[in-house]
């Protein structure tokens, strides 16, 4: 008796569209949902349990929050290891390690005119803040305190938060040598 119900419902809808509806209409909606549909990746959405918790702070992340593997280890102390709290998008050869700072290129080598971004969580302040990365340019690299932190790490309809990039661009020399992570400012 259930089948009977369902079957003269789905009935009535069918014949409802077929004559209210041509195949033209159908095909041409057809095709724009096909058309449509790889835009969809690139909305933004708020994701996991970002629906769910209560607003936080400007810079803070929201109570109750799950830190990142990278923000649990990160530190604030030494920063010519790849945990150092401003580090979290960075790739490549710290210039700490090789005769600069952490946002100074060493001597003898020049800062690339363009770099990357990553927002990075300090814990001893609990705030968050953007960083710009910069590689330096010039000379051979320097092979020192290599890290590959890719918290950060944006795809690539996104290249200013790749940090995959050698990012050299305008310099008389396009060696890569290490990279710099400067504080812009706090996250909003």
């Amino acid at each position: 008796m259930a089948n009977d119900l369902i079957d003269s419902i789905s009935e009535r809808f069918v014949r409802r569209l077929a004559g209210g509806t041509s195949r033209r209409t159908i095909l041409s909606r057809l095709g724009l949902a096909l058309v449509a549909a790889p835009a969809f990746p690139l909305l933004p959405v708020e994701r996991g349990k970002a629906n769910a918790q209560a607003p936080s702070a400007p810079g803070q992340p929201a109570p109750g929050a799950d830190l990142t593997d990278f923000q649990k280890k990160a530190q604030t102390k030494d920063d010519t290891e790849c945990n150092y709290w401003r580090y979290c998008a960075i790739d490549g050869s710290l210039c700490t390690c090789c005769g600069g700072g952490v946002h100074t290129c060493p001597p003898g080598t020049s800062p690339s005119l363009t770099s990357w971004v990553g927002t990075c969580y300090n814990p001893d302040d609990k705030r968050s803040y953007l960083i710009a990365y910069r590689d330096c340019c010039g000379t051979s690299g320097c092979g020192q305190c290599r890290c590959d932190n890719t918290e950060e790490a944006s795809p690539a309809y996104r290249p200013q938060g790749n940090n995959e990039i050698i990012w050299c661009f305008g310099t008389s020399n396009m060696a890569y040598h290490c990279s710099t992570a400067a504080l812009v400012g706090a996250a909003s």
